[in-house]
């Protein structure tokens, strides 16, 4: 070791001797435990030169203990100077020690309130998580600037041991459910000491369409907001739903069927009433006469929920009659209208806005649509163009 380096840890280290001499009262000196703890850090001091300059792991292993368990003597006692001497000294202890001596440090120094900051830090970030796990679960030194610059840069073993705090910041919820894996959301979503917030809740119910389990514990969450729960219930399965009805007050119950009924007479309305397609012919007409009915602009009307205007344009670019355009549109099967959709040549972004715009918003559940996407995927241009002819032919006759 360069004697630079040697005199620094010596100028650090030699303030642990002076501690019971210096920092602490006349009254207190003779006590037996500071006269240990004077002792110890003598001890310490006489062998720490030996340990870095040329001793064994194992020396230099005994020398990190015996600096931690004098530091844990009077953990609570100590001020922000004495507490930073110890974080110094331990810092460059740790460099050279292995993953299962710091598993045991990290140990030692997550319940305490006063750990020394650096010290933690470079546990939690260790990419071990024997070592970095107990402080990211216990310790209070880390703030949520340091959990969120952890949560963004480490694996989902670190992300899963942050799940697991007390008390999470809504911006540290944030990450962990924009990063984790469905391990992590789900303890995020069980965590009532984590604080969820309005785009982490987004994120839970997306989560939750394609999991009964996470839809079940965001649902018994207490915090979640009365809409977001609205659109829990609306999009679960009727198994997932009585749970959670079942959980709920007398009063909450009575407004959350009153929302469900809501919501079921919306969508029928939407089904069920009457349109009037004479200008939405005329538009398509005359844009498909001009070259300008093209994919992206039957997605446009989709997307903002043109109905009328989506049912003339597929009918103009598969030449489908609008009477046989429109029970494809109605029905709860979706193989007709992907059959006209890629006849007409549209691309699957396009179509999902098709299929969307035929109900409410949120209604379609995101497997339902995946599914659909596999078989548009599958079904070859060809046959549809082959089908499509023979509507025609039917239609005409």
């Amino acid at each position: 070791m360069e004697p630079s380096a040697r005199g620094e840890i010596l100028s650090s280290l030699i303030w642990l001797p002076l501690f019971c001499l210096y920092f602490y009262p006349r009254s207190q000196r003779r006590d037996q435990k500071h006269i240990a703890m004077q002792n110890a850090g003598l001890s310490i001091f006489d062998e720490l030169d030996d340990a870095l300059a040329s001793g064994t792991s194992e020396q230099r292993v005994n020398m990190l203990r015996r600096v931690t368990d004098l530091f844990l003597i009077d953990a609570n006692r100590l001020n922000d100077e004495q507490i930073g001497v110890f974080d110094d000294v331990l810092c460059r202890l740790i460099d050279r020690v292995e993953s299962r001596t710091l598993a045991q440090i990290s140990k030692s120094l997550a319940p305490i309130d006063s750990a020394p900051l650096d010290v933690t830090l470079r546990l939690a970030r260790h990419d071990e998580i024997s070592v970095a796990g107990p402080v990211l679960k216990d310790s209070k030194r880390l703030t949520t600037e340091h959990l969120v610059d952890i949560a963004k840069s480490h694996g989902q073993q670190h992300l899963l041991a942050i799940s697991h705090r007390a008390e999470i910041a809504s911006d540290v919820t944030d990450v962990l459910l924009d990063r984790g894996n469905r391990a992590v959301i789900h303890r995020v979503a069980s965590n009532a000491g984590a604080q969820i917030s309005e785009k982490g809740f987004s994120a839970l119910l997306k989560a939750a369409e394609t999991d009964d389990a996470l839809a079940e514990k965001t649902g018994f969450r207490l915090d979640i907001p009365l809409q977001l729960l609205r659109e829990l219930l609306l999009r679960a399965t009727e198994a997932v739903r009585a749970r959670l009805m079942s959980r709920t007050s007398p009063e909450m119950q009575d407004e959350l069927r009153v929302a469900l009924a809501s919501a079921a007479e919306e969508i029928d309305r939407e089904s069920s009433r009457s349109r009037n397609y004479e200008t939405a012919l005329r538009v398509t007409k005359l844009l498909h006469e001009r070259g300008e009915l093209t994919d992206t602009a039957v997605r446009k009307f989709a997307l903002s929920r043109h109905y009328e205007d989506a049912v003339a344009s597929l009918s103009a670019l598969s030449s489908l009659p609008l009477d046989a355009v429109k029970p494809l549109m109605d029905s709860p099967r979706d193989e007709g209208l992907l059959i006209a959709c890629k006849g007409s040549g549209l691309s699957w972004p396009t179509v999902r806005a098709i299929l969307e715009c035929r109900f409410p918003p949120g209604v379609l559940k995101p497997e339902s649509l995946e599914k659909s996407e596999a078989e548009y995927a599958r079904l070859k241009r060809s046959n549809a163009e082959r089908l499509l002819r023979f509507w025609r032919v039917r239609q005409a006759s």
